[in-house]
């Protein structure tokens, strides 16, 4: 399972607040680096979830745009009984 945009970025301000508040330095360095690792994750998410949303969107486009095969289409396709098919149902 792959992380949300929004997870992301929420745990990379909880990183960053982290780090505010931090007293010892390796543990303000390590939670600096945990927010810049988050940070990445966030971007490559957001291009996840927008890449799916337009995948969803041109699948949309092609099931509204999907017509029956012309009768004339079927009688030169090379399986007869997908012509004979594609008849029937014209």
């Amino acid at each position: 399972m792959q992380p949300t945009a929004i997870f992301c970025r929420a745990e990379e301000a909880r990183q960053r607040a982290l780090a505010g508040t931090a007293k010892l330095e390796n543990v303000k360095r390590i939670a600096i680096v945990a927010a810049a690792a988050w940070a990445k994750e966030g971007a490559a998410a957001e291009h996840r979830e927008a890449r799916k949303l337009r995948t969803q969107e041109l699948a949309r486009e092609g099931v509204a745009k999907r017509e029956m095969p012309h009768a004339e289409d079927c009688i030169l396709s090379e399986n007869p009984d997908r012509g004979l098919y594609s008849r029937a149902l014209t």
